[in-house]
């Protein structure tokens, strides 16, 4: 049996399908690469016309992008290079978006697809990486995307001879701005003048070309890559400086551009030089942070021709291999290396003038010194004018012992702690300006420098600040051009309420010429306009508003809210109120953040017909000294903040201008009360909105803008007289009483530096 079941036959086994995954394999990829053929099959000659559409918005983003980071070839060669750039990227990334879809059988033009893509990707990219949020990046770069598909789209039905549709899509994107909703008016400011005018300075308009002929040469290395004028032609070879124990860290690309690194600093100038036997006053001016290719101090030519014509040897200084460059950063410790530099000039300048045979020679008056300085420049004049704080042990420190530096002008400066320490001003004379409409320095950082000048009673020294309604940033410089911020952001920013660039740079013209004509020249007659801007009104543009503060050394204080909390007690005397919320705050910027100063808030609480007031009685011997120190007239700072109150539902909005009026009290109870408005009109403060629409303020540079407004003080000066002819048997030598009357309801103030000026 067992031989029979083994000699069975034995059963075969199925044969097994041959496999198919290779053939699988070819069949798909035979398929792909068929479809991979027919890529461009839907891209007909419409859409590879309308593929133009797509293409111009991709080099406008480069464009706008590579202009935002310039490369130093200049900006034709810039232009050109972003052009090619645009066609490279969007020629590979269009052709391989196509071919993705053309994989997945989407029957769609394709090449036209991906180039719409590649450009929405494109501009997305770069604005996103300019510091626009995501979301806001999405939607514009979507919108231009959409724009340029159109526009090619009609471009193509023009070629294919559809006149009448492409003419009609045409149109349509022609009026299409008329369509879209306007973003709202900005407000001009609601201002009511009634006050009289001031009396004019008797004196020439200090905006014009003196007297003096000028003639301008450079000085520098001799080998200056960029700047013949710092090459071979500088007519004088100055050193070079070593700033290693400063800038550690110098990128090798800076070194590729300059031709230098940090151990052999460059001392570069242009000099305007009156013609005459001197000694003139020295003014040095700095320029600020910008784009390191794009060169910064021939932008102040304009105030170095004017100081010159009018006695002063005008110095503008390099200081550009600072500046910040796309490709290689910017230098640590920069704001100290520009002070520092600061220093260094005057050392090479105090060398010259000392050496027969050049232009210097015995011509520099080394007790009239000033630094003016534009930006991160404004900082660093008042970090070189208190530079002891940075640089006792350093040789530098030499050039003020030679030098007085007697005044610091500050173009809308920076304000940043270096060192964890800030310049402090003891008897120098300080002058800033800043604009509302300022996108780069947006907030009014001039005015903490100015809260920290300080000086000794009779000094003779002054500080003043002006805040001009419709200034930006860039104008103050020439070559800054008319954006407050690099492309592309710089295309967002709203420039419709921006003052003309000529007439901004007069306002500087005049306050610069005047402020040096009053502190380096002697020239009294101008501290007037520090005063009183009104006083100079001819002399400025007047379709803007201005706000101006000012103190010197002949100020007494009666309240300046620094020295405590307490509500009740101030320097002068002792405080009383009634009818009124108030409250001692610290002023803030648009971002809420402190300046370092407090004041007193005073908001209208009273019902209508009732007294809301805030009194100063006067301390005894402040009363019995009023008549020896020459007292002539009240002086305080006040701050308009009606526009703080919001309408609450069935209640009126408070007027632009609160009304307030202010009273004096003499030791015989005599009174004499005065109209704040019918000597200086009270002007609301401006309320600036930066970008083209207002829901990007949130969305550029981290939302950075803040708040439309800020606390900004303009100072009155009453004089005792204006009350005398209020009231004539008030005694002015012996006043116990200042106080302060609010009328309108809803009226709101913020006041500090309450007191008497003397002669």
């Amino acid at each position: 049996m067992g031989m029979d079941l083994e000699w069975l036959p034995q059963p075969q086994p199925e044969l097994l399908p041959k496999p198919r995954r290779k053939r699988i394999f070819r069949r798909i990829g035979g398929g792909i690469a068929r479809r991979v053929t027919q890529t461009y099959r839907y891209d007909t000659a419409l859409w590879r016309t309308a593929f133009a559409g797509p293409w111009i918005i991709q080099v406008l983003a480069f464009t706008a992008a590579v202009l935002g980071i310039p490369t130093g070839l200049g900006t034709a060669a810039d232009i050109i290079l972003s052009a090619g750039a645009a066609t490279l990227v969007l020629g590979i990334s269009a052709n391989l978006i196509a071919v993705l879809l053309a994989v997945f059988g989407l029957p769609i033009p394709r090449l036209f697809t991906g180039s719409f893509v590649s450009a929405f990707g494109s501009a997305l990219f770069i604005l996103h990486y300019a510091d626009v949020q995501l979301d806001a990046a999405a939607a514009i770069a979507g919108g231009a995307a959409v724009l340029g598909a159109l526009f090619g789209l009609a471009l193509g039905l023009l070629r294919r001879r559809h006149f009448v549709s492409g003419a009609l899509l045409a149109a349509a994107l022609v009026l299409l701005p008329l369509a879209v909703p306007a973003a709202p008016e900005v407000a001009a400011l609601d201002i009511q003048r009634t006050a009289a005018p001031a009396a004019a300075i008797a004196a020439d308009n200090p905006g014009q070309p003196g007297s003096y002929a000028w003639r301008t040469f450079t000085y520098g290395s001799g080998k200056d890559l960029q700047r013949e004028g710092y090459g071979k032609g500088a007519e004088l070879i100055s050193s070079n400086v070593d700033a290693s124990a400063y800038i550690k860290n110098w990128p090798k690309l800076k070194t590729l551009f300059w031709g230098f690194d940090n151990t052999s600093l460059p001392l570069n100038a242009r000099v305007w030089m009156p013609e005459g036997d001197g000694p003139f006053p020295l003014v040095l001016m700095v320029h600020g942070n910008h784009m390191m290719e794009d060169f910064s101090e021939e932008g102040y030519a304009y105030l170095g021709e004017q100081l010159a014509s009018r006695g002063f040897i005008a110095v503008t200084l390099d200081e550009n291999f600072l500046n910040y460059s796309a490709w290689s950063g910017i230098p640590d410790n920069d704001f100290k290396v520009r002070t520092w530099l600061i220093l260094k000039h005057l050392q090479q300048i105090g060398t010259f003038a000392e050496q027969a045979g050049t232009p210097f020679y015995q011509k520099v008056d080394y007790a009239h010194t000033a630094l003016l300085g534009h930006s991160r420049g404004g900082q660093a004049v008042a970090m070189a004018a208190d530079a002891g704080r940075w640089f006792k042990d350093d040789p530098a420190m030499s050039a003020l012992e030679q030098f007085h530096i007697r005044s610091v002008i500050a173009l809308a400066p920076t304000d940043k702690a270096i060192d964890d320490t800030q310049a402090k001003l003891t008897d120098i004379n300080y002058l800033t300006l800043q604009g509302a409409r300022d996108g780069d320095v947006h907030d009014f950082y001039g005015d903490r420098q100015y809260i920290r000048a300080a000086y000794t009673l009779g000094s003779g020294a002054f500080k003043s600040s002006l805040y001009i309604e419709d200034a930006n940033h860039s104008q103050f410089n020439t070559n800054w051009g008319l954006y407050d911020q690099s492309f592309p952001v710089g295309l967002l920013l709203d420039r419709s309420r921006i003052m003309d660039g000529t007439d901004q740079r007069e306002i500087a013209k005049v306050y610069v010429s005047a402020f040096l004509e009053a502190t380096l020249h002697g020239s009294g007659d101008y501290v007037q306009l520090f005063r009183d801007y009104r006083s100079g009104a001819a002399w400025l543009p007047q379709d803007t508003a201005y706000y101006n503060r000012y103190q010197d050394g002949n100020f007494i204080p009666l309240a300046v809210y620094d020295e405590d909390r307490k509500p009740d007690t101030s320097a002068g005397g002792t405080i009383s109120a009634s009818g009124l919320i108030r409250t001692e705050e610290v002023a803030k910027d648009r971002e809420a953040k402190s300046k370092a100063d407090y004041g007193v808030v005073l908001s209208r609480s009273a019902a209508a017909g009732t007294d809301a007031f805030y009194s100063i009685t006067l301390k005894d011997d402040v009363t019995s000294g009023m008549a020896a120190k020459g007292a002539e007239g009240l002086a305080f700072s006040m701050s308009n903040r009606n526009a703080d109150r919001k309408a609450d539902s069935g209640a009126s909005a408070a007027s632009p201008s609160p009304g307030v009026e202010v009273e004096l009290t003499d030791t015989r109870q005599v009174t004499a009360r005065l109209p704040l408005s019918e000597v200086v009109d009270i002007l609301p403060l401006p309320r600036t909105r930066f970008t083209l629409y207002p829901w990007l303020e949130e969305r550029i540079a981290d939302g950075k803008y803040g708040d439309p407004s800020e606390a900004v003080y303009q100072t009155y000066r009453l004089p005792f007289a204006r009350f005398q002819a209020e009231e004539p048997q008030l005694d002015t030598g012996h006043i116990v009483k200042v106080t302060f009357y609010l009328q309108g309801q809803g009226d709101k103030i913020m006041l500090d530096d309450i007191g008497l000026y003397t002669r």
